[in-house]
């Protein structure tokens, strides 16, 4: 029997933009998918990243203040003869509170949204490191080789130092806790008993973090009510790939027995093209697997199926690969940027850049700077039609700049902008064809490549694949490698690309 109990009073309140709004959908009130589109789209702040620079700061800062002390009060008295025993003590010391404070369950987020509450266990994890540090230094008799003033000073100032440091991480988590911008936004797929009872133990036994968005199932509304414990069923499946376009989702939970494997299978080729986590829900499961093999949310356990490349400190390194590279490119490439803006002005009439509309991450609309290229009067902003060879609309000056890919470095600009990476998929035009069918009809799995954020040059340009994409075969060769791009991504791999780019250039067979 489907379920029908009343909406989580809870979910209500918590979820902004909702609010009363309803449509009529075989004769019931259900909450309208529209009023989540575009609503929350804030950026999520990894917990990940989060915890990570907190120890990084703690340490820094610790040790920053034992240096302080050693410099303001021994060094004037003692010189500077035992600063390898100082130094080595001190960053001995904020090692041992990194470990104190992990053992101490000081690096969580409800811990660090808690500041007052947990200062005891910030005081007696701190105090355990200068115990240690004694101990040790009672068994090997150098309790006599450094100040006693200046550890009991580095401990005062220390424990007052992260005192106020976890006051203000409070303030922050607060903030963020307020925006949503800590909760993992999540999507479950499936209804009936084994939703419910997975909502049931995430309410009970998750991390706290989880904020369910709603449930979406393909299966006729008599089966699957419109709330599943309070929570609404949005739509169906493809409803759901609509919806994480167009707002904020982290996880998507996919709620069916392991026996379900085809319809599981069925559910998976339409979602896999997010980027998004993936999961298949296993606490219902009376298979049982090694904990190792289980991802947990708090205690209950899921199968990893697919992870959104590119996340957490992965996605720090890209972004200041391109902020830093993209800048140092910038700079190199000035003088021939200007060179070709005058020739490009003094070639025909129009404007110097010329800007496209292109799928970007998440299949989101971009704006793309290039160098234009063909005459005003005859430009195809959609590429509804591909350049071809001795193609009348390209300029002279066009038909060189496309050959050797000088028309694109204007997106340098779209990569301080963070439109566009340096490395990644190439952006294609929204009306781009393959054997006159779109790109996304003439290719299965074609947004795929729309996991990641695409980029000025790419794996399937160093590999041959550049240019002109007028079949099947061409567009499917180049969709392989793009997916190949972000399986194997990594930072000497952006690096390899960019050293191969200008040897690719060399090959001119298919740029028109």
């Amino acid at each position: 029997m489907a379920e029908q109990s009343l909406p989580n009073p809870k979910y209500i309140l918590k979820s902004a933009g909702l609010g009363a709004a309803a449509r009529l959908h075989n004769g019931r009130d259900i909450p309208l998918l529209a009023d989540f589109r575009f609503t929350n789209r804030s950026s999520h702040v990894s917990t990940t990243i989060v915890t990570g620079s907190i120890r990084l700061f703690e340490f820094v800062v610790s040790a920053a203040m034992g240096f302080l002390i050693y410099t303001l009060y021994v060094v004037p008295a003692d010189g500077t003869e035992d600063l390898f025993f100082y130094g080595a003590t001190i960053l001995a010391g904020t090692a041992l509170q990194l470990l104190f404070f992990q053992i101490f369950q000081l690096y969580t987020i409800v811990a660090l949204a808690s500041a007052v509450k947990n200062l005891h266990r910030v005081w007696l994890a701190w105090t355990g490191v200068f115990f240690v540090i004694l101990t040790i230094a009672f068994f090997v008799k150098a309790e006599y080789d450094f100040s006693r003033v200046w550890l009991a000073l580095w401990y005062v100032s220390g424990l007052a130092t992260l005192f106020a440091a976890r006051a203000t991480y409070a303030y922050q988590v607060h903030n963020w806790a307020e925006d949503g911008r800590l909760n993992r936004r999540v999507a479950v797929v499936g209804g009936g008993e084994a939703c419910a009872s997975l909502i049931k133990a995430l309410e009970t036994r998750g991390d706290g973090l989880i904020r369910i968005c709603g449930i979406f199932d393909d299966r006729a509304d008599d089966r699957v009510g419109p709330y599943i414990e309070g929570y609404p069923k949005l739509g169906n499946v493809a409803d759901l790939v609509d919806f994480a376009r167009n707002t904020r989702l982290d996880t998507l939970i996919v709620s069916l027995p392991f026996i379900a494997e085809d319809r599981i299978l069925q559910i998976l080729k339409q979602l896999w093209v997010l980027p998004v986590d993936i999961r298949i829900a296993a606490q219902s499961s009376k298979l049982r697997i090694m904990p190792r093999a289980y991802s947990f949310i708090g205690s209950v356990p899921f199968l990893d199926l697919y992870d959104k490349p590119i996340a957490d400190w992965d996605y720090v390194l890209k972004w200041s690969f391109d902020k830093l590279f993209g800048a140092l490119a910038l700079v190199l490439a000035a003088p021939v940027m200007a060179v070709t803006a005058i020739a490009i002005k003094l070639d025909s009439k129009g404007p110097v850049l010329f800007k496209q509309k292109r799928y970007g991450f998440n299949n989101q609309l971009i704006e793309v700077y290039k160098f234009r290229s063909m005459y005003t009067d005859q430009s195809d902003t959609d590429a509804a039609k591909l350049v071809t060879r001795e193609d009348p609309r390209v300029t002279r000056v066009g038909r060189f700049i496309r050959k050797t890919s000088l028309d694109e470095l204007p997106q340098l600009f779209n990569v301080l902008q963070g439109s566009l990476s340096l490395v990644g998929p190439r952006p294609h035009a929204t009306q781009a064809k393959a054997d006159d069918k779109l790109y996304q009809d003439a290719v299965d799995g074609y947004y795929a490549r729309h996991r990641v954020k695409p980029g000025i040059t790419g794996w399937a340009q160093i590999c041959g694949w550049r240019g002109e994409t007028d079949t099947r075969d061409k567009i499917q060769k180049r969709i392989e490698h793009d997916l190949y791009y972000i399986e194997n991504w990594s930072v000497f791999f952006d690096l390899y690309i960019l050293m191969k780019t200008p040897f690719a250039l060399l090959n001119t067979k298919n740029a028109y």
